[in-house]
């Protein structure tokens, strides 16, 4: 029987994309904060590759790297060996961590990365020096995100992304969906949202391995921004109630919020850090869990006592990505980028402030270069579109027709773009989103 070749756009089967129902684009190279693609449009690239990109496409210092690298040896297995750039990377790491975070397990991805700590934290109390076996549960917030694994979806709370998938998930300990635009009135946001996740700690923390938490801003669950202080609230309470705290910094790490680590803006040391998107500057995959020293110390022992961390990928720690990270570090070190993040994100809130106004615009938020523009139905009520309007898709589409590409999260409009976009580019990428807005808006609630 003869079998027909799939049309060129079914080949490429494409994650969280609806295949029947989508225009493709298809980029053949890239050069800072734009792509061109195969037929020759130039686009600007609001969402930084989904959210990895950091000093923009085509670098040449992390070009070098990459090439340097390749020189050298391009993979090199992490079990039970390992690559000096690789080591190299992992020292740079407990340098540039807060507090004495020490000692990085390489995967991937930030799923895969999320997944590690899961398992990491379960291990840690079934044979730390007071072991505790019956701390198994973990606890997630409302609306959370921390990836597509399995271990990692069950700690999803977005009804889309994560509900068909619950016959064969665990169950988390269920926190607050701590959002400073839907607050209940006449409360405190930190006192209310942090007596929530009290109340679940008392109840819940002889069960509990770790909290898990996307410190200040939760990505995926539509930039949603947490009161100041809620960070350090968790932290607090995770030591006085003996629970792991987790952070999931694969979104906001590397200078996305204005600091190095979103942890830094409450000195936060969490026991496991989670990290990769823009680990490698964007250009290769990567990710890393990375442990204080009192958890790594529970996995030391001899051979004979089967204590190793029972995890491991093939390419985790792969030379090739940890030379781009190395080469991305450096960058940080060599430039003010982390230090300029929050006055372009001011302008960019600022600029995109025009729309504040609006009677379907009900939120603009966000923290440095990660903002999130709500679009509601109505701004009393705070009520969503219907999600037959596909409002938020047809942003985007506009915004492609004028030369910008960016994503939606439902109906809320992201711009992330890359950490090195000038002030101009914000400009251009503004422009965009506000012509957008206007134009879809208007065609859909007129």
């Amino acid at each position: 029987m003869k079998i027909t070749a799939p049309p060129i756009t079914d080949a490429h089967w494409r994650g969280f994309t609806p295949m029947a129902d989508f225009d493709p684009i298809i980029a053949r190279e890239g050069e800072g904060c734009w792509l061109t693609t195969t037929d020759g449009r130039r686009i600007f690239d609001g969402v930084s590759s989904l959210w990895c990109n950091v000093h923009g496409h085509r670098h040449p210092k992390i070009d070098a790297a990459v090439r340097d690298q390749l020189d050298r040896v391009a993979h090199v297995t992490t079990l039970g060996m390992s690559c000096e750039t690789t080591e190299e990377l992992a020292i740079r790491l407990a340098e540039i961590t807060p507090g004495d975070l020490g000692h990085t397990f390489f995967s991937s991805d930030g799923s895969s990365a999320v997944e590690a700590a899961l398992k990491m934290a379960f291990q840690y109390w079934q044979q730390c020096p007071s072991p505790q076996p019956q701390k198994t549960q973990f606890l997630a917030l409302g609306s959370a995100y921390h990836g597509d694994t399995t271990g990692a979806v069950s700690l999803g709370g977005i009804k889309y992304f994560h509900q068909l998938f619950a016959p064969i998930l665990f169950s988390p300990v269920r926190g607050p969906v701590p959002c400073t635009y839907r607050v209940p009135d006449k409360v405190d946001p930190l006192t209310h949202y942090a007596g929530q996740i009290e109340t679940l700690l008392s109840h819940h923390h002889d069960q509990l391995a770790a909290v898990v938490i996307e410190p200040l801003v939760q990505g995926a669950a539509g930039m949603i921004t947490h009161p100041a202080g809620l960070l350090a609230a968790v932290r607090e309470m995770c030591d006085r109630y003996n629970v792991l705290m987790i952070t999931d910094e694969v979104a906001v790490g590397f200078g996305r919020t204005g600091r190095l680590f979103a942890s830094e803006h409450e000195s936060v040391t969490p026991d496991i850090m989670c990290m990769g998107k823009g680990l490698t500057g964007g250009y290769l995959p990567m990710a890393a869990t990375i442990a204080r020293p009192h958890v790594f110390d529970a996995f030391l022992a001899p051979a004979t006592d089967s204590k190793q961390f029972f995890h491991g990928h093939t390419f985790g720690g792969n030379p090739l990505a940890a030379a781009a990270a190395l080469a991305s570090i450096d960058l940080f070190n060599e430039t003010n980028l982390v230090e300029s993040v929050e006055a372009k994100g001011d302008y960019l809130r600022q600029r995109i402030g025009t729309l504040s106004g609006h009677s379907n615009v009900g939120d603009i938020r966000g923290r440095g270069l990660m903002v999130g523009i709500e679009i509601v139905a109505d701004r009393e009520t705070k009520a969503s579109p219907d999600p037959s309007h596909q409002v938020g898709r047809k942003v985007c589409q506009a915004a492609m027709e004028r030369g910008v590409w960016i994503r939606p999260l439902s109906d809320v409009i992201v711009a992330m773009p890359p950490l090195v976009a000038t002030n101009e580019e914000l400009d251009i990428l503004a422009d965009a989103i506000i012509e957008s807005i206007d134009q879809t808006l208007e065609d859909t609630f007129s």
